[in-house]
């Protein structure tokens, strides 16, 4: 703990603290554990009694313990459906928000009331809390709201009286007094926001898996545990689909410097666990808020870039393993990569566009003839006046608004976007280099950041690097494999080629609060009737918004004048993540010679600088996850 004496406590287990410092600061003596438990972990009255045996028996061992749990099994989902059939048509409009709030929080009060009687069975003094008795404040975003701060005072009330406190995960209460859900993950997002302002030991997350694996164990056999992942991987995993933790929870856990626990609910409370820890640096300060605070936290600008396209590359597999080995051979580091795929009555063709540090513009020049032939492709572009701008920061996640202000600001600027890079906690833009000082300038502005000059070694790129050499096992580039089977890929094809074009099609996809995981832009232009240049934009969403987003998207389609926009829900996103990826040479390259190797056809791709991702046939996503698994070798310690 942060300071005191187990001595000098008071009878309820408070360090005395001076005069005119208000309750709500003291600070318990013993150490206090959070522990969070799923809905299948409290699914019924047997587990229950299984999850308050835990409980009583972390208790026994000397800590504090404040609980938090979610909604019985799939109740929520019952309530869900409760909802919609009251509803015309079977459709929730935003006016039953808070409503739909008022219904989803009982959900959780069903089970900290279970939970408190069977620790009280046992003995054990526990009390049940809302969201709102707990002092949980949030915004007033219905159904999707976000934790301002909390009031410890009455939890440390009841923690100085040796009870065990059980607060409703999901939940909180408005600063205008309203009932408050936190979205999908909400209860994970209470524990660690909990953690976080009591200063907890530890916040460890029971679920029905025994830790974090390199992959889904249930799609590859031998998936191993992973004892350790840092917050960064974790937030990637997390947002590919790993369902182990919400991605807004690792955010406060790296913000706040929490450490979370990844542990399994089934086993018997006296079996020692190891799981899995996710490792967050310590913060150099604290942030005002729990997720109030500042989204963006910095904005780099790096000059040292040159564009590198092949156009109209044969749709086959192998293709773009047999660029990038051609690129490794000659020593060529790679930082953004970028692969669009085109349909036409002639057959589907890719672009595959990617960046590189302004001393390979010599050597790519001399390989970029000689790989296009073998390829039998017949254009390449090379552009040495492009920058690089991004943004960053662990406050971006869960709020599409900050991509589409990003490419507002620039719009406005008119600054064309010319390739554009996203992950949960970044999003780079390739821009003329003319535009480059006003374009950091304006962005640092508008997000209250000082932009600064990227400086990295001139040799090494600040991003993904290919070679002909794999990694080593002693220091693991890649840590986790992740397969997203709920994907699907949305186009509109005949954008205007001209600055705002992604803000216009991005910033009504915000205003419906829906999440857009890639976004690729073609490198060809086509002229359209007018004889205006042109390009294609492809999205890549969560099928769950599909109908939502291909309505906006429709909208957006006859305001620039567009086709109909076209779907694809037959793919599936595999990706590799590690946070070392920078400096091991040859990580993406050997995943597209997996992917060859195993004749399944690459897409589409994106990367990041700890994240390459590929989009593949559905068909092929688990033969995909399962060849890469093997390949960067992850089952072995």
């Amino acid at each position: 703990m942060p300071f005191g004496d187990p001595k000098q406590a008071d009878t309820n287990g408070f360090y005395p603290l001076p005069t005119g410092i208000p309750k709500c600061f003291m600070i318990p003596c013993m150490a206090v554990i959070i522990q969070k438990y799923g809905g299948t972990s409290v699914a019924s009255a047997e587990r229950i009694d299984h999850v308050a045996r835990r409980v009583a028996h972390t208790r026994q061992q000397g800590h504090q313990v404040v609980v938090v749990v979610s909604a019985m099994g799939h109740e929520t989902d019952r309530l869900m459906a409760l909802a919609l059939q009251v509803m015309p048509m079977g459709v929730l409009s935003s006016s039953c928000e808070r409503e739909l709030d008022m219904l989803l929080a009982t959900g959780e009060q069903v089970s900290i009331a279970l939970l408190a009687m069977a620790l009280q069975k046992m003995g054990c003094p526990a009390v049940s809390m809302t969201g709102s008795q707990a002092g949980i404040v949030t915004n007033g975003d219905h159904t999707r709201a976000r934790v301002l701060h909390i009031d410890t005072e009455r939890i440390l009330q009841h923690l100085g009286q040796q009870e065990v406190v059980i607060v409703a995960g999901f939940q909180g209460i408005s600063t205008e007094r309203e009932v408050t859900t936190l979205g999908r993950g909400g209860s994970d997002t209470t524990a660690v926001a909990l953690a976080a302002a009591l200063q907890a030991e530890v916040c460890e997350i029971y679920t029905d898996v025994p830790g974090v694996f390199t992959t889904d164990p249930r799609k590859v056999d031998d998936a191993r545990l992973l004892p350790q992942i840092t917050s960064s991987e974790m937030l990637e995993l997390a947002s590919l689909g790993a369902q182990v933790l919400h991605p807004r929870s690792v955010e406060i856990a790296r913000n706040f410097g929490v450490t979370l626990k990844v542990l399994s609910s089934l086993d018997p409370p006296e079996v020692p666990q190891s799981g899995t820890q996710v490792i967050s640096p310590q913060p150099s300060m604290i942030p005002e808020g729990i997720e109030g605070n500042q989204a963006v936290d910095s904005v780099i600008l790096d000059r040292n870039q040159v564009k590198v396209v092949f156009l109209h590359v044969p749709d086959r597999p192998g293709v773009a393993a047999q660029v990038f080995a051609g690129v490794a051979e000659a020593g060529i580091n790679v930082d953004l990569i970028l692969q669009s795929l085109h349909s036409s009555q002639s057959g589907r063709t890719n672009d595959i566009a990617f960046t590189i540090p302004q001393q390979y513009q010599v050597l790519m020049a001399e390989l970029a003839p000689q790989l296009a032939q073998a390829l039998g492709c017949p254009e390449v572009l090379m552009d040495a006046d492009v920058s690089k701008i991004s943004i960053g920061g662990a406050g971006m996640i869960g709020r599409p608004v900050i991509a589409a202000d990003m490419f507002q600001v620039l719009a406005k600027a008119g600054i064309n976007l010319q390739m554009i890079s996203m992950s949960e906690i970044k999003i780079s833009c390739v821009i003329d280099s003319a535009q480059a000082g006003d374009a950091a300038l304006l962005l640092g502005e508008h997000f209250r950041v000082i932009p600064h000059s990227h400086r990295g070694d001139p040799s090494v790129a600040p991003g993904m690097q290919i070679s002909g050499k794999s990694a080593s096992r002693g220091n693991r580039p890649v840590r986790g494999v992740a397969l997203d089977l709920n994907v699907c890929q949305m186009a509109l094809v005949g954008v205007p080629d001209r600055p705002g074009a992604a803000a216009d099609v991005f910033r009504p996809l915000a205003h419906a609060n829906i999440s857009v995981d890639m976004i690729i832009q073609s490198q060809r232009r086509q002229a359209n009737g007018e004889g205006q240049p042109t390009n294609t934009i492809a999205l890549m969403l969560s099928q769950a918004q599909m109908e939502l987003a291909a309505a906006q998207l429709q909208q957006v389609a006859d305001q620039l004048g567009c086709a109909r926009p076209l779907l694809d829900n037959q793919i599936a996103k595999v990706s590799i993540v590690g946070s070392d990826m920078e400096a091991h040479p040859g990580v993406a390259a050997q995943m597209f010679a997996t992917l060859a190797a195993a004749q399944i056809n690459i897409e589409m791709i994106a990367t990041s600088e700890i994240k390459v991702s590929c989009i593949v046939p559905k068909t092929d996503g688990i033969r995909a996850l399962q060849a890469i698994h093997a390949a960067f070798d992850l089952a072995q310690p």
